[in-house]
């Protein structure tokens, strides 16, 4: 059994014959104890307070019956680990990408240009969300203003918490859509007009956070963390 946040996501199970649900990891509808093993893939990063995260794993574990297993991937800010680098990394080479790595560093210098425009509400957002940030554990680059930093896709993390561009393919576009016009690079007041571009939050974990995220827990054993092309995985047993 599935679940997602995105309707869509579920509605494609659906489509496939898999059973599937909406719901929100923090709040799971399933009683507990009744799960022999969980998967997490790519979830936990996407909460912005350590409080958040730790709650997500807690509510992993109240799904499982006692000895029951969970596996859990995350996003790590190593992507080049003992000297390799990761698919990720190694995905960059391709005019297709690097198009979009231009037309990212666009948006990326658009947005940091944007100055006192922004609402006082997203400022105060990114005050608070800024207070809850660590990057000092693992030698990240502190943010040195009040906006979450963009990353360039591609490319090594600089900052453990930070906005991932998502690039939307195809589809044709409804007329009240907004779509992102930005300045051409060079000075030139000519408009280019891009393919929407989405930006969703992201907390890379260091070399050991997970683990240590998990071990917080008192009712669960690591089995086992490792690195696996640039995601820091755990697998626990409930006690």
């Amino acid at each position: 059994v599935g679940c997602d946040r995105s309707k869509n996501l579920v509605d494609i199970c659906g489509e496939k014959h898999f059973q599937a649900f909406v719901c929100d990891a923090l709040s799971v509808p399933i009683r507990s104890g009744s799960c022999d093993a969980c998967i997490s893939i790519a979830v936990i990063h996407h909460f912005s307070t350590v409080e958040r995260r730790l709650a997500t794993i807690r509510e992993l574990v109240r799904l499982l019956r006692p000895g029951g297993k969970a596996l859990i991937y995350v996003w790590a800010m190593e992507q080049e680990y003992k000297n390799q680098k990761s698919k990720y990394l190694k995905e960059k080479n391709g005019s297709k990408n690097k198009d979009k790595e231009m037309s990212t560093g666009i948006a990326q210098r658009l947005l940091c240009d944007s100055g006192p425009d922004n609402s006082s509400q997203d400022s105060a957002w990114s005050d608070q969300l800024l207070n809850d940030l660590k990057d000092e554990s693992c030698g990240a680059k502190p943010v040195a203003d009040l906006r979450l930093p963009v990353h360039t896709n591609r490319t090594s993390f600089h900052s453990q918490d930070l906005l991932v561009p998502w690039h939307l393919k195809g589809g044709t576009k409804k007329k009240e859509e907004r779509v992102d016009t930005v300045l051409v690079p060079g000075g030139s007041k000519e408009l280019q007009e891009l393919s929407p571009v989405f930006h969703r939050y992201y907390h890379v974990f260091c070399e050991g956070e997970l683990e240590a995220v998990c071990r917080s827990l008192d009712c669960v054993r690591v089995q086992k963390s490792y690195y696996d092309q640039g995601n820091w995985c755990v697998i626990l047993e409930k006690l």
